[in-house]
């Protein structure tokens, strides 16, 4: 039986696509391999396998203890990605970004959830073959589709009229994940319903946080900010919304993308090179605020588009189904301890 010491904090603050994340993988390696692979969460006991989820400084500090095993580094993030997401200020966030690389440079092996980030790990300073793509997923018991009956009914549960076009995005409330353009597309566009779930996770340091308070504390009519939501009941959120609409400038793999296709919502995504490499194909594309009313128009005349793309979504959902992942995880796994040994 592997020895698997899970390190993270990822769930102290909520709302994180990280902590969905992690929650996912935890809850699929305990099903899966119950019988083969001993997990523990943040605790110093004499291990095959470290896997780190975040880079909290006392996780950091513990990779100098003794029975570590083989220390793993999952990379949900760089320190480019965190622009416009956190605000930091010189030196602060000279000393901070460091920090992060030093952290991944402490691991013998990285995990990746987008094979682009590769050559980026490379050209600051880590070997190519200490690093690993391994996709995000979901779970099909928590994120599915649900009978038209039923949403007809949530729409009834949350306020919306039966026949609304409702847009729904979902993730923390900053800029990088293109709220802003969420605003105006909301403003621009009374005639539909938008809805943005999620919030503040990291409260006043949060990029763009006075500007964006304003408007959640007071919205256009028809634009909703639920808060955070408990993950047991965002899949409502996905089935009762007509379209799925992330306009973010930066992700890596983004867990809502991939809970709106478990759900199959048609999707919309920022056009980015990101997503070229692992889900192209399974969205509409856009590239800039007038793209996205494009796509929001197309979707909302063309029933036709919208349950092709409905298909697709499913489709991705498929690929990147709990069963085929957990057979990835467990493969390197076992890789890991054998070099370890």
């Amino acid at each position: 039986m592997i020895r698997i010491n899970m390190f993270s904090s990822a769930e102290s603050v909520p709302g994180q696509g990280v902590g969905s994340a992690y929650r996912e993988l935890i809850n699929l390696l305990k099903s899966h391999f119950a019988k083969t692979m001993d997990i523990r969460i943040n605790k110093l006991s004499r291990s095959d396998i470290s896997h780190y989820h975040t880079i909290d400084f006392w996780f950091y500090l513990s990779t100098f203890l003794p029975g570590r095993g083989r220390k793993i580094g999952y990379v949900h993030f760089l320190p480019e990605t965190l622009d416009g997401s956190i605000l930091l200020h010189w030196p602060v966030k000279n000393i901070f970004y460091w920090y992060v690389m030093a952290f991944y440079k402490r691991m013998d092996h990285l995990v990746v959830v987008n094979p682009t980030f590769i050559d980026k790990l490379v050209a600051l300073g880590v070997k190519r073959e200490n690093v690993t793509y391994i996709p995000n997923f979901v779970t099909k018991e928590q994120f599915y589709p649900l009978p038209v009956v039923q949403q007809a009914s949530l729409r009834e549960k949350y306020g919306f009229d039966q026949k609304a076009y409702i847009i729904l995005g979902v993730g923390q409330i900053q800029e990088r994940k293109g709220v802003f353009d969420f605003i105006e597309l909301a403003k621009a566009n009374p005639q539909w319903s938008f809805v943005w779930v999620g919030g503040f996770s990291f409260g006043s340091i949060t990029a763009g946080y006075e500007e964006l308070k304003k408007v959640v504390e007071n919205p256009p009519t028809n634009l909703s900010f639920p808060g955070i939501v408990d993950r047991k009941i965002i899949n409502e959120y996905y089935n009762l919304a007509d379209v799925f609409l992330l306009p973010s400038f930066a992700e890596l793999f983004p867990m809502s993308a991939l809970e709106a296709f478990s759900a199959g919502t048609p999707t919309i995504l920022r056009d980015l090179e990101l997503y070229q490499a692992i889900i192209t194909g399974y969205y509409l594309p856009a590239a800039d605020l007038p793209a996205m009313q494009s796509a929001l128009t197309r979707i909302a005349k063309d029933s036709t588009l919208k349950t092709e793309l409905s298909k697709e979504a499913l489709a991705a959902s498929k690929r990147y189904s709990a069963d085929n992942v957990a057979k990835i995880w467990d493969e390197f796994y076992h890789k890991q301890v054998q070099k370890e040994g």
